[in-house]
């Protein structure tokens, strides 16, 4: 069985890190260590985490000082602060774990069989659920990795650079698909799901539409193809807010396009990610016309 070690960056989250914590606690293949770093809390998260730390030697604790700032890019400065604290430990896979989500008691003995099983495989995770639904992988890259848990071979991890911190978003995108261009496998194993208790994007926005337009600008910033664009928009219209959830999603790709946005990543990535589309969005059509 290999090692691993986890990071999870923390801000106000008392609301769910309890079920996180229990979660790891009753896994059956436990890290080598667990980092929660919390990113200058103002609610109940230190102290619920310290319960834990009190009764588990293999989690640590850290608090960094309290800012108002709760960017993508504070997010990767929390990651690197509980990285720190690990890089000289022996482990064979890292992992960025976010503090809403649980989880079965054998999800982590599951994922490290898969790297165990094969030696190329860079990153790896599972879909998430939010609501009871998770994403139809018939029209979802099954390569990419969600960012509720995304655990990277520590030779691959450190091959790619790590987390870019990109404040607008888009942090665990650019490292699988980087690692992809590196020619890592990456992987979501769909034998297995988490649960997702807050939905993806709202953390520090003031509902699902004003997440579902910052995520067409940041669709933009990372270089999406306009014609994948447009089937990622009708595909989100047939989920949960209906309709106007894809609508939220083009207009701020749109807005983005009209502005001429910054693109913060190199030119080398966006060209392979939109290879990587338009080869995705003809399989997809090519299976619906054979069903026809």
């Amino acid at each position: 069985m290999l090692t691993y070690a986890l990071i999870t960056p923390a801000r106000n989250e008392e609301q769910f890190i309890r079920l996180t914590l229990e979660s790891m606690v009753g896994q059956t293949c436990r890290p080598v260590r667990w980092v929660i770093v919390s990113d200058g809390s103002t609610d109940r998260t230190d102290d619920i985490v310290n319960e834990y730390v009190r009764s588990h030697d293999w989690i640590t604790f850290i608090r960094l000082p309290e800012h108002r700032d709760r960017s993508f890019a504070a997010k990767v400065g929390s990651f690197n602060a509980g990285f720190e604290h690990i890089k000289t430990l022996t482990f064979d896979v890292v992992g960025n774990l976010d503090a809403d989500i649980s989880f079965e008691a054998d999800y982590f003995a599951f994922l490290l069989g898969q790297f165990a099983s094969n030696k190329r495989l860079g990153v790896a995770g599972t879909p998430f659920v939010e609501a009871g639904l998770h994403y139809d992988y018939r029209f979802t890259n099954i390569e990419h990795v969600s960012g509720a848990c995304q655990l990277f071979r520590r030779e691959c991890f450190a091959e790619i650079g790590g987390y870019v911190p990109i404040p607008g978003g888009g942090i665990d995108w650019t490292a699988v698909t980087t690692a992809r261009m590196m020619g890592w496998q990456t992987r979501t194993f769909v034998e297995k799901t988490c649960v997702h208790h807050r939905p993806m994007g709202t953390g520090a926005s003031n509902g699902q539409l004003k997440a579902a337009f910052r995520h067409g600008q940041k669709d933009y910033a990372l270089g999406g193809h306009p014609l994948w664009q447009l089937f990622r928009g009708a595909y989100q219209m047939t989920r949960p807010p209906f309709v106007i959830g894809g609508a939220a999603l083009l207009a701020g790709f749109a807005w983005a396009l009209a502005t001429r946005a910054e693109r913060p990543i190199s030119s080398a990535l966006i060209e392979f990610n939109r290879t990587e589309q338009m080869a995705r969005l003809r399989s997809i059509v090519f299976r619906i016309n054979s069903a026809i």
